[in-house]
């Protein structure tokens, strides 16, 4: 007898998913034939996340949902031994990770992962790399809900509003997806920018996507680990390399600062800052008719310039 949610698991894997038999060896990659015979195995795509899914430490995980009033998962996967398990839901429509993807989905996704984290009592630490392989023998599998998610289904039932998921620029940076959202949204930013300084050769380009992900992912609660950087730091460097040429740029540039264009954002800039950003007042002013403010107040330059710029 066949189990549909297996099967969508399976058909869900990766070509060549990450699996571990024993996670103290860590994880190596293997096509999917091989993979799927591991305890332990990578269960969303590379770019593409069509699982949330979370790891409880506790007795009961697999069946205290209920009593927490969240959403039931469409599988629970539990050790016999202790009671732990992963818990799973199935998405309708996948979550897109790549840096390409637009950030709204991928914010509001990540606030409502963050909420049934919390409100599953979840672990926080946990990467969402790999889960208990439902497929081995070991663990103890169960369907609770046979219908696909959406995002919006499982909001329902969440308390979205106490973690400002309305906010376009709330990121949640502790958990899960939002630690990738974070990586993506900080990395390519920044890479938009710096591809520009000496149009590097792809390695070169790659190494320097690496460092600053990596960099960022520091700042994070609880790090993505180095299998998972090296993706996201690969992802924006392949997809900046084949986007943003000098010639592209180049004509760019053209196109959208000309001297029409220019007066107008001219004009709007002065409108918007009343005539100027530079402080208004009677200060002293040199010989040439140059103001210099700090000279009023007895103080340095440089001083009077960190001063106006704190403000």
């Amino acid at each position: 007898m066949t189990n549909p949610a297996l099967d969508l698991f399976n058909d869900r894997l990766p070509h060549k998913p990450y699996f571990s038999d024993d996670l103290h060896f860590g994880v190596r990659i293997a096509g999917k034939e091989r993979a799927i015979l591991a305890k332990y195995i990578q269960f969303n795509q590379p770019h593409a996340m069509f699982w949330l899914g979370f790891d409880i430490d506790r007795l009961g995980a697999a069946i205290d949902w209920s009593d927490r009033n969240a959403p039931a998962p469409t599988l629970t996967i539990t050790n016999p031994a202790n009671g732990h398990a992963h818990l799973l839901y199935a998405l309708k429509t996948s979550i897109r990770t790549a840096p390409d993807g637009k950030m709204k989905p991928l914010r509001y996704a990540a606030a409502v992962e963050n909420a049934l984290r919390k409100k599953l009592g979840a672990d926080a630490g946990y990467s969402g790399l790999i889960c208990k392989n439902p497929n081995h023998g070991h663990w103890k599998i169960a369907v609770w809900q046979p219908e696909l998610y959406t995002l919006d289904w499982l909001a329902d039932s969440l308390d979205l509003n106490a973690l400002n998921a309305a906010n376009d620029n709330a990121i949640v940076a502790d958990y899960g997806l939002g630690r990738n959202c974070t990586l993506f949204d900080k990395t390519r930013k920044w890479a938009y920018r710096a591809i520009r300084q000496g149009w590097p050769g792809y390695e070169q380009w790659l190494q320097a996507c690496y460092e600053r992900a990596s960099a960022y992912n520091r700042q994070l609660t609880s790090p993505l680990d180095e299998k998972e950087i090296m993706g996201i730091a690969k992802s924006i460097a392949k997809w900046t390399f084949s986007n943003f040429t000098e010639s592209g740029f180049d004509e760019y540039v053209q196109r959208t600062h000309l001297s029409p264009i220019q007066s107008v954002r001219g004009k709007l800039g002065g409108v918007k800052s009343k005539g100027g950003g530079r402080p208004k007042g009677s200060y002293k002013s040199d010989s040439k008719g140059v103001v210099k403010p700090w000279i009023k107040l007895g103080i340095s330059r440089s001083t009077w310039y960190r001063r106006i710029y704190k403000k």
